[in-house]
Formats: C-alpha cells, sequence, structure tokens
C-alpha cells in the first residue's frame, strides 16, 4: 500500500551487530538484491522468537517498519536454515566467507536479484551434509568468482590477458586474469599455474555449484583456487575480507 509504514521482504540474514543490552542490527540481502539493515529488538532476550528466525545465514519473511536511521523489525518467519542446528566448523567458515562477499556486493539503494539468487544457493550448498571440505572450498571460490564477475570483474581466462597468447600459466589479479610466462615475468605477484590449476580455475565460472561440488577434487589444487578467490576478490573490491583470511588459514 503507498505511504504505508511497513513492508514485507524475503531475506538472507548476512551479518548482525550487538546493539544495547537486548536488541540486534541485522544486514539483510532482500530478494530483489537490495542491501537493508534493521533492527531486532529484544532480539537477545532469553526466550525471544526474533533471535531464531533471524539467525545467521538464514532465509526469513520479514515484516519491517520504516524507521528515521533504521528501520524495525516487527514479525519473522522463518523460511529456511541451511546450515541447520548443528553447522560444523568448516560449514560455518564457508558460509560466513559467502556471507561476507555478498555484504561487499550488495547496496541499499540498488536493486540486483541474481545476488540474492546465487547467494542464497551458495549458502545452502554449504549446508548440505554431502558437500566435504575440499568442495566447499571450491563452492566459495566459484561464489567469489562468478559473483565478481556478474559485478563486471570478470577474469580473462581464454587466453593471456596482455598479448593474447592461449599457452597460458600465470594468474595475476592486477593484471586482470590468466597471463602467458613472457608477460608475466614482469607483472610482480603473479601466481605460476600447472594446467590442472588452469582448467579448474576455468570451471569454476563454467559450472554451476552442485557440479562443483560433485568433481573430483583434491584438497591443495582447491584449496589453491580459493587463495586466487581471496586475491581477486580482496583486490577488486579493495576491502579486507576476514571472513575469507580466515578461512584460509583454518
Amino acid at each position: 500500500m503507498a505511504g504505508s509504514r511497513t513492508y514485507r521482504v524475503r531475506a538472507v540474514v548476512l551479518d548482525k551487530v550487538k546493539l544495547k543490552e537486548t536488541d540486534l542490527i541485522l544486514t539483510l540481502l532482500s530478494e530483489d538484491g537490495r542491501q537493508v539493515r534493521a533492527v531486532a529488538k529484544g532480539a537477545r532476550k532469553p526466550g525471544s522468537r526474533l533471535a531464531a528466525r533471524c539467525e545467521l545465514f538464514c532465509t526469513a519473511d520479514l515484516l519491517l517498519a520504516r524507521g528515521r536511521n533504521l528501520d524495525v523489525v516487527s514479525q519473522a518467519e522463518l523460511l529456511s536454515a541451511p546450515l541447520g542446528a548443528g553447522a560444523t566448523y568448516e560449514r560455518l567458515c564457508a558460509a560466513s566467507s559467502i556471507a561476507e562477499l555478498a555484504r561487499y556486493c550488495s547496496y541499499e539503494d540498488s536493486e540486483d536479484p541474481f545476488v540474492y539468487a546465487i547467494c542464497e544457493r551458495a549458502l545452502a550448498c554449504a549446508g548440505d551434509a554431502s558437500v566435504d571440505e575440499v568442495h566447499l572450498d571450491l563452492v566459495v571460490a566459484a561464489f567469489a568468482f562468478k559473483v565478481l564477475a556478474h559485478l563486471g570483474y570478470r577474469p580473462v581466462l581464454d587466453s593471456c590477458v596482455m598479448c593474447g597468447d592461449g599457452a597460458v600459466s600465470s594468474f595475476s589479479a592486477q593484471a586482470g586474469g590468466l597471463m602467458c610466462a613472457s608477460c608475466a615475468s614482469g607483472v610482480p605477484g603473479a601466481e605460476q599455474l600447472d594446467a590442472n590449476q588452469v582448467s579448474w580455475l576455468r570451471s569454476l565460472l563454467a559450472l554451476r555449484f552442485d557440479e562443483l561440488a560433485a568433481a573430483p577434487a583434491d584438497g591443495p589444487t582447491a584449496a589453491f583456487l580459493l587463495a586466487l578467490a581471496h586475491i581477486w576478490a580482496a583486490t577488486h573490491l579493495d576491502a579486507r575480507l576476514r571472513a575469507l583470511e580466515f578461512m584460509l588459514g583454518r
């Protein structure tokens, strides 16, 4: 209704920060891709219904009241909790990294339904018990490259980003993608890749999350790809991604 002070929104909870003694400030990714910040009053009180319905990484149907600075959560209905009640340390790390990237890739005044859809799907994969630690690394790496590519930061992966040579053997976030050995020699920090790692890097953008989760992969390769994704995202978002750093150091 036009002029109404309340509105409904389906959203993923990306972050929450303590406010005063019993409240929380929630950072939400709405279904239309906008980032919304709202206060959940009393959410930290023992027995509060809002606490369980507005947990991190969950999708909720929320009734929000427009406020002067921040909107206020009036009602909340839990729709999905991808990590469940007994999330493992590895799944929490993966989900935290996905949520952190989604925060940096969404904005209050800009609608982008793709960011919401890919975030929700990536979190579902992070909570899937059949996805092991190696494939969690692949899912997070793929999410980083996919969402950054959508925002316009797509790495050049078909040939050398500088000369166009098809024989590539290095990767540079600063240069913008894969490079041949000759061009890479003049770029500080360029990472050397073997043919298998180049193929995997291309697969991160080409394959869906469920396809990546089912593909045979080894731990060192997955960890290396995650490190490349971290460098790519940190460089182009110009941000320190603490959850990804923690995931890499676990």
